[in-house]
């Protein structure tokens, strides 16, 4: 069902609520769950567990009695790791006044939007993009007006500064850039992050940065992906929105947070505490350990993904239909097979031919149809199985 039908219920609900669509992700997803056998690549998880040094973290924080109501913002001791781990990471340092902890990453964007949309304001959003940015700009009653990265002939995608700036008009409000992106693999340079910065500046908007993927970066050396924080200033008009879920196998845990200019932070704890009024007390524990102990397992897991990524890409760019570029960040190959027009359909397909759950590009906004999303945060001897289904199905 791709929408809710008001008949269908006792008395009305919203009406653009009732017309959301469901995404195509999650009818692929629904598709293929439980399938015997099935290799399910299309959602952005990978298939290792939380690391045990942060689960007995938190568990020795509940055994210890931390269950009780916590500022809604984070407790002291978590935004504190947060900033000192952003300040070792970027070029700037990140005061923990600057930090706000969130009931996941999602719960993060969603509490910026509604700082910022009013009805009929918009976004300026890069796309392709995870939907669920646009849904939420959506279910604020804003508007999402989509830019579209330009794609390369040999895969991959451009950023093209000057469409970004005419999309700009008098009821936008923000720009939103995730970078590296979802589900593109795109990263945008120092450059190019500067001079979104500088456009928002210029006409008094926000940046929204989703920098939710900066340490899946595969370049000699690099420890992260070009950060907004690497060069903005503490009053800039920026949020960076981040999430534990990707660096630390941590996605079950739904904890995220904000970085944002210090003024910001009483309005995040009013709409905090009247949303999820803040993250549990102990899985608090488990973040900071994960920022204090974590640098091992993250250098290990991005390693990991980049072999896993490697793999993908020998495999599917060889074949006739398909274009696609090397990974460079992210844990995400984003390929067009020639010939598709119907992206949704095409994954449906391949869970019947190849035994394999793949995101329809579709899902993505525009620019994504032609395209599918292979998740690549997995193990090397489970991806060159899928491999191996997938190269004939893809032929």
């Amino acid at each position: 069902m791709d929408s809710l039908q008001q008949g269908d219920l006792p008395a009305p609900i919203r009406a653009d609520i009732a017309r959301l669509p469901v995404s195509g992700i999650h009818r692929v997803f629904m598709a293929g769950y439980g399938r015997p056998g099935l290799i399910p690549l299309w959602v952005g998880e990978g298939d290792q567990p939380t690391p045990a040094f942060i689960g007995e973290a938190a568990t020795a924080a509940l055994k210890a009695g931390k269950t009780f109501y916590n500022p809604k913002r984070g407790i002291p001791e978590l935004r504190q790791a947060l900033a000192r781990y952003l300040s070792g990471l970027h070029a700037r340092p990140v005061a923990a006044e600057r930090v706000s902890v969130t009931s996941s990453g999602m719960t993060g964007l969603v509490t910026v939007i509604q700082t910022l949309i009013q009805p009929g304001d918009n976004v300026v959003v890069l796309t392709p993009v995870w939907p669920n940015i646009m849904a939420a700009i959506e279910v604020a009653s804003g508007v999402v007006k989509p830019v579209g990265l330009d794609p390369r002939p040999e895969g991959g995608f451009r950023l093209d500064l000057d469409k970004v700036a005419a999309a700009i008009d008098g009821r936008t409000r923000a720009i939103f850039c995730a970078s590296p992106g979802n589900p593109t693999g795109w990263m945008a340079t120092a450059e190019e992050q500067q001079a979104l910065l500088a456009l928002c500046r210029r006409h008094r908007i926000w940046m929204i940065a989703d920098e939710v993927y900066v340490r899946f970066v595969y370049g000699p050396g690099q420890r992260t992906a070009p950060s907004f924080l690497d060069f903005a200033a503490p009053d800039d008009p920026l949020l960076v929105c981040n999430s534990f879920s990707k660096a630390w196998a941590m996605t079950g845990w739904r904890l995220g947070w904000i970085v944002h200019p210090p003024a910001l932070g009483e309005t995040f704890d009013k709409l905090t505490e009247f949303t999820t009024s803040g993250a549990p007390h102990f899985l608090q524990y488990g973040a900071i350990a994960a920022l204090e102990q974590g640098e091992p397992f993250v250098a290990e897991l991005v390693e990991r993904c980049r072999q896993s990524g490697e793999i993908v890409y020998q495999a599917l760019a060889s074949l006739p239909r398909v274009r696609l570029a090397r990974p460079e960040a992210a844990f995400y190959a984003f390929f067009k097979l020639e010939g598709m027009d119907d992206s949704l359909a095409e994954a449906l397909s391949l869970l019947e031919r190849a035994n394999v759950g793949l995101a329809p590009g579709s899902a993505f906004g525009p620019g994504g149809e032609g395209h599918l999303r292979l998740c690549f945060a997995a193990s090397p001897a489970r991806l060159a199985e899928a491999m191996e289904r997938l190269r004939p199905a893809l032929a």
